[in-house]
């Protein structure tokens, strides 16, 4: 998996199942950041990768290699010691099993920009 598949299939693309983009709360473009996290393209990565969260203190969004450590494998997994809701917070459709397996994978092959 590569930052850039990840960004065009997951970041960007609202699903057939109804899951919304994630860029659709996570933009700045006329309006403020769900969380303050802006997910467009060309700033997801320096958005998430070695940034700590605003949500909750302490915890960093992307730690490259560690995706167990990495707060935004929380939020999109919906683990018990998030702040606030579970990603995307409009209650589901949520990502898949294996959305999420490509996304860890690439925080596990160290969250590299490409």
């Amino acid at each position: 998996p590569t930052l850039s598949s990840i960004q065009r299939e997951i970041f960007n693309t609202t699903e057939s199942s109804g899951r919304p983009a994630c860029i659709q709360c996570h933009t700045d473009n006329g309006r403020t950041p769900a969380g303050g996290l802006v997910l467009l393209e060309g700033r997801s990565h320096g958005a998430i990768v070695g940034v700590g969260s605003r949500q909750k203190a302490g915890a960093v969004i992307v730690v490259p290699g560690d995706p167990d450590g990495s707060y935004l494998i929380h939020k999109i997994e919906g683990r018990g010691d998030i702040i606030g809701q579970r990603m995307p917070r409009t209650g589901g459709p949520y990502l898949t099993e294996g959305q999420v397996r490509i996304i860890r994978r690439w925080i596990e092959l160290g969250a590299r920009n490409d």
